[in-house]
């Protein structure tokens, strides 16, 4: 794609309009957000049209000592969620100590029968003869059996807990 010399027009009407590379770049198509900006600053077009945010600036928020704040802050769901309506539960509740299970011979999957409804959690040194993965059916969607995806997916709260005990 060249930049003609209406192309180059119409960069520098939207430029000025206030709208973004990306913005520009599905616009004029056949270009990429950065090849726009990096005919904006060859073009040494600096000027932009006021947006349409307030001009007076954001209050600061005033910081809330952890001991005061409510509960939903302090202990808000990161990460994958995928499996939090299933653990909700069990938050309040005294976590039970997960034991690794004993697979029977005939369970035991290796790398080349495992399949996709199989669990995949390994069990052992992968550089040992005796190495294996469950091979139980799985939970749904995931790539564990229910044991194992109670140990792979424990809820926030339990991992900081257990933190907490280990380190003090």
């Amino acid at each position: 794609m060249a930049w003609t010399d209406e192309r180059v027009e119409l960069l520098k009407k939207l430029w000025a309009e206030g709208l973004s590379a990306s913005q520009i770049a599905g616009r004029l198509g056949g270009v990429t957000r950065n090849a726009v900006i990096g005919k904006v600053h060859r073009l040494g077009l600096s000027g932009r049209a006021t947006s349409s945010r307030s001009s007076s600036p954001r209050p600061r928020r005033t910081h809330v000592p952890r001991q005061h704040r409510t509960p939903s802050l302090m202990f808000s769901t990161r990460g994958n969620v995928a499996l939090k309506p299933h653990y909700e539960a069990e938050l309040d509740a005294e976590p039970a100590p997960l034991e690794e299970l004993v697979i029977p011979l005939n369970e035991r999957a290796s790398i080349l029968t495992l399949k996709e409804a199989m669990c995949h959690w390994p069990i052992g040194d992968p550089g040992e003869p005796g190495f294996h993965f469950c091979g139980r059916k799985t939970c749904g969607q995931l790539p564990y059996c229910e044991h194992h995806a109670r140990m792979a997916y424990q809820p926030v709260q339990m991992r900081r807990r257990e933190r907490r005990f280990a380190n003090g």
